[in-house]
């Protein structure tokens, strides 16, 4: 995380270079640090590559849509990364319930006020739960011990042996890691840790 700023990044995805560079200034202006994608594919990149602490994601973004990177990102994040879809043509009520479904947990029509979009992400920011303590407390000593090894790239058969502890054990430690993380899948599971500092680089 950042040490400036614990809430983390924003990450912004639009194709409108002037509409980026807009709102990246609102942000900015604001204390938030902003990495800035043009594109659907680069808005996902971004992402795996420094996980954000909040997404403004314009709905046509060109490869993949607004509403594709929503729903790939909340199935590699889970519910605690904070979602803001941003459109100026779909602006019907059933757009914006779309975009409520697939996992936005906000959705704005352009053209709107930066001081309204400014708000929208301190209100999010603010009620977004941080995970890490949440969390921390209901992994056992030894969820955290085979999380971390996980992190480190070990595979479950490798951590079993680390562990004097069968490949069996191992593997319900990691769905009681997953089911507590609320993630899908080991790959999310690290990204999530890295994420909240669950675990730390050495």
């Amino acid at each position: 995380m950042l040490k400036n700023e614990p809430r983390g990044r924003i990450l912004l995805g639009d194709c409108d270079a002037d509409v980026r560079a807009l709102v990246a200034n609102v942000l900015e202006s604001a204390g938030f640090e902003v990495e800035e994608a043009d594109s659907g594919n680069g808005a996902v990149e971004a992402a795996r590559r420094d996980p954000p602490g909040l997404v403004v994601l314009e709905v046509n973004l060109p490869g993949l849509s607004g509403y594709e990177v929503c729903h790939q990102l909340r199935e590699e994040y889970g519910e605690a990364l904070p979602i803001i879809l941003v459109s100026g043509e779909r602006t019907e009520s059933f757009d914006r319930v779309a975009g409520i479904l697939i996992g936005a947990n906000d959705y704005l029509v352009k053209p709107f006020a930066p001081d309204e979009l400014l708000a929208r992400v301190r209100r999010l920011v603010r009620s977004t739960t941080p995970v890490a303590p949440v969390v921390a407390s209901k992994l056992t000593a030894r969820e955290t011990e085979v999380l971390r090894l996980l992190a480190d790239g070990l595979e479950p058969e490798k951590i079993a042996a680390q562990l004097f502890i069968s490949r069996r054990t191992v593997g319900t430690h990691l769905e009681n890691i997953m089911q507590k993380l609320g993630v899908h899948s080991r790959a999310q599971a690290v990204a999530l840790a890295y994420r909240n500092d669950l675990v730390r680089s050495p």
